[in-house]
């Protein structure tokens, strides 16, 4: 008789059983903070409701739910929760514990883990309403949940309290995502001054490469590499598989997949390496190994990006049936989990543009980068509205942001606005870094390029008139007598 362990294995699969501990955490955080905006209002209210309230009057009765798993950040959630339980420095271990589970949640690619992170700040907050170390918690949950416009305003408050290195860091990342890159510049020198670090160097060299610095980019992502430390492994892969992304983009792709393996011997299985490995190896025509690549890390991080690319690896390896079944997944999460990619997607593939257009608008009321433009405009040329895309396309080009996606976008826009000039700058552009896009985005420009090479020498080819000034002289003069 199967145990009720292989019946779970049957059904959903050890990925699936993942994803039934992260809901179960979800929903006990979802029903906390449901009854807590249900409270009632006066004492008889109160007393009916007080049995069924008292297990929720606190957040520590959810973020003491036992997990389960056996990786180090499971084993020192463990840990951190038999303190707690032991009543052992409540709000030091609550504050430590929801460290362990924003690590959790990076570590996993769960969303869930945030969300029990932002109820072990709020245990804090009810036992010390004034706890800046429990509103770096939350705000940084915030940050990560992309709601940018909170975590902004409780990191001023953290920097007008008491302005260390992080609470600056956690500023200019909320203001660099809104598009606020002039503030974000001054956030990030601050924190640059208080401690030169990983994270400082990283967000330098992001900051330069939104500007169109690559050289600059790769230069300070090479301190913040070399910065990195086995003891926190996580970011020391993020900061090698960037360094391997910018190498990529300037055609280093022997450094690139040095520093992928690298990047994998520190943290194995790291989904964000896998991605990046799986889209070097389709721009080498590698296709049934990036299809085991990308099939790895969308089991890993199952986000829009990695779905997307994954079909069109599975497509481009022949694998039409499976490329379908991705991306109707794709369609059928990617709102609720990325709505901006999901945006690029349906619009690059001309699908439901209606559907796209208020993705894209949605995203951009919390998140207005470069790439909330670029979503926008991309959206708004495929739901026909052109002259709307041409303003939007304008600003994320702003910044000078050298990306082939963003050039890509401008060149096919131009084109359909007759800027024949402008296309063929932008579409040069494009192939230049051609590499870094989907086959089918490949494809695409490809093909523009071709049109707008025909056009030209058509106009070209085409007989010009010419006018006499002797002969329309002669006419006048003619006409005069």
């Amino acid at each position: 008789m199967k145990t009720r362990k292989q019946a779970i294995d049957k059904c959903v699969g050890k990925c699936g059983r993942k994803i039934l501990i992260s809901v179960v955490a979800l929903l006990l955080a979802i029903t906390y903070l449901l009854i807590l905006s249900a409270r009632p209002k006066n004492k008889n209210d109160a007393n009916k409701a007080a049995a069924s309230v008292r297990v929720f009057d606190d957040p520590l009765a959810v973020v003491l739910t036992s997990q389960t798993g056996h990786s180090p950040n499971d084993r020192e959630i463990s840990r951190l929760q038999q303190q707690i339980r032991n009543g052992r420095n409540l709000q030091l271990r609550l504050e430590q514990l929801g460290w362990a589970f924003v690590a959790k949640a990076r570590e996993s690619f769960d969303s869930g883990f945030y969300k029990l992170a932002e109820l072990c700040a709020r245990s804090i907050e009810m036992r010390n309403p004034q706890s800046q170390e429990a509103l770096l918690l939350r705000a940084h949950v915030l940050q990560n949940l992309h709601r940018f416009k909170e975590s902004e305003t409780l990191a001023r408050r953290l920097v007008q309290q008491r302005g260390l290195s992080f609470d600056y860091g956690l500023l200019g990342d909320a203001l660099m995502e809104q598009g606020k890159l002039h503030d974000a510049v001054e956030a990030y020198q601050r924190m640059m001054n208080l401690k030169p670090d990983l994270r400082a160097y990283a967000r330098a060299a992001h900051m330069r490469w939104l500007k169109g610095d690559l050289e600059g980019a790769i230069e300070a992502m090479q301190l913040a590499a070399s910065a990195g430390s086995p003891q926190d492994a996580e970011s020391a892969a993020w900061a090698n598989t960037r360094l391997a992304f910018y190498d990529f983009q300037a055609g280093r792709v022997s450094e690139a997949e040095q520093r992928c393996a690298f990047a994998l011997s520190l943290q194995s299985d790291y989904a964000p390496t896998l991605l990046l490995k799986g889209k070097m190896l389709l721009a080498q025509h590698r296709f049934p190994q990036a299809v085991d690549a990308l099939q790895k890390a969308a089991r890993l991080n199952p986000l829009p990006e990695y779905q997307w690319t994954l079909a069109e690896a599975l497509r481009v390896a022949g694998k039409e049936n499976e490329a379908s079944e991705i991306e109707a997944r794709l369609c059928q999460h990617g709102a609720s989990s990325d709505p901006r990619t999901l945006a690029l997607y349906l619009a690059t593939r001309r699908e439901s543009p209606e559907t796209a257009l208020r993705l894209a608008r949605e995203e951009f009321d919390s998140r207005s980068d470069v790439f909330s433009h670029d979503a926008l405009a991309w959206s708004l040329v495929a739901a026909g509205n052109l002259a709307e895309a041409q303003s939007e396309m304008q600003r994320a080009l702003a910044e000078g942001t050298e990306d082939a996606r963003l050039f890509f976008h401008a060149g096919i826009i131009a084109s359909q606005a007759g800027q024949s000039a402008n296309a063929e700058r932008w579409l040069s552009k494009a192939s230049d870094l051609s590499h870094l896009l989907l086959p089918s985005e490949r494809n695409e420009l490809q093909t523009a390029v071709a049109r707008g090479a025909e056009k030209k020498a058509s106009v070209a080819a085409s007989p010009q008139k010419t006018f006499s000034l002797g002969s329309n002289t002669a006419r006048k003069t003619q006409h005069k007598t």
